[in-house]
């Protein structure tokens, strides 16, 4: 029902949204929100900030409303209560806020990343961070600003590691997305098997088909053994009124880069523009646009929101 030509701007999902075609056949110019480069200049409009700061935030309290027990360590006269032991898989956006509103909470964070850069943003949050060994080539392909899929034999090394951290745990949340690909395996039942009665798993990546085996998108699932897996779909709508607010002022300033005195233009030689427009005047520009893209997509891979 869209009037030839018009402008579109949102969360359109573009690596998986079978509709696009049916946009560039009605001359529409739709923007794609999810594909802004993470740079300086775009932080005000980037709603993948925004939302996974909200998602990353609700995570944690969703897992302490489910994990049976406190969270800060407790010294009263009854006796002593011991912390809880979280563990975040992804040092993105989501993840960050993950350990920050989980270190208020009193817990004891890890936090597990493939890039090495993130190292100093886990510590500085008062979290310990889980490093697998890596060659000096590994390290050079993930020190960028979004993690990329490694080779088998670091996966192997990486699941040998985070199995081991897991079982330790009593609440772990993950985060890791590719985009355009299902959401990478980053728990097998097997470690979810043999993790404590009474652990929480909170699956951020649950509508991408989920970071744990034992997720099901939606539905909040107990194992034989006594473990929860939570896997709430659109976090951020569960704090709709903060969420809203965000999204709008995103738009709102995306918007302004197409208003001008002249009235409302399209710059295609702005670098944002045209980052995030997969159709105009009839086209579908999004494939012609894969590798830019790509780049600017922002979900981390592996482990990293």
């Amino acid at each position: 029902q869209l009037k030839d030509g018009a402008v579109l701007i949102g969360m359109l999902a573009p690596y998986s949204n079978p509709d696009l075609p049916k946009l560039a056949a009605k001359q529409a110019s739709a923007f794609a929100m999810e594909l802004l480069p993470r740079t300086t200049r775009a932080q005000s409009m980037d709603v993948l900030s925004s939302q996974n700061n909200i998602a990353g935030y609700k995570a944690v309290l969703l897992a302490n409303h489910y994990y049976p027990r406190f969270m800060p360590m407790l010294m009263t006269a009854a006796g002593t209560v011991k912390p809880a032991r979280v563990l975040i898989l992804g040092v993105g956006v989501a993840g960050l806020q993950a350990i920050a509103t989980a270190k208020r909470l009193g817990a004891v964070v890890e936090a597990f990343d493939v890039r090495p850069s993130t190292k100093e943003q886990v510590e500085s949050l008062g979290a310990k961070f889980v490093e697998v060994p890596m060659t000096d080539a590994e390290k050079a392909a993930n020190d960028g600003v979004y993690a990329k899929e490694m080779s088998e034999d670091y996966q192997r090394r990486q699941t040998e590691l985070v199995d081991k951290h897991a079982k330790q745990a009593d609440i772990v949340i993950t985060t890791a997305l590719i985009p355009g690909k299902p959401a990478p395996r980053l728990l097998s039942a097997a470690t979810v098997a043999a993790m404590k009665p009474g652990s929480v798993i909170v699956d951020m990546a649950a509508e991408s088909g989920g970071n744990v085996e034992s997720t099901r998108c939606g539905e909040v699932v107990h194992t034989d053994n006594g473990v929860t897996v939570v896997g709430t779909a659109n976090l951020p709508g569960l704090m709709a009124g903060d969420a809203s607010a965000l999204y709008a002022k995103n738009l709102l300033t995306f918007l302004s880069l197409m208003l001008t005195k002249e009235g409302f233009s399209i710059n295609l030689e702005d670098e944002l523009l045209a980052a995030t427009l997969v159709t105009h005047a009839g086209e579908l520009r999004f494939g012609q646009a894969a590798p830019a893209a790509a780049s600017a997509a922002p979900a981390a891979v592996q482990a990293g929101a």
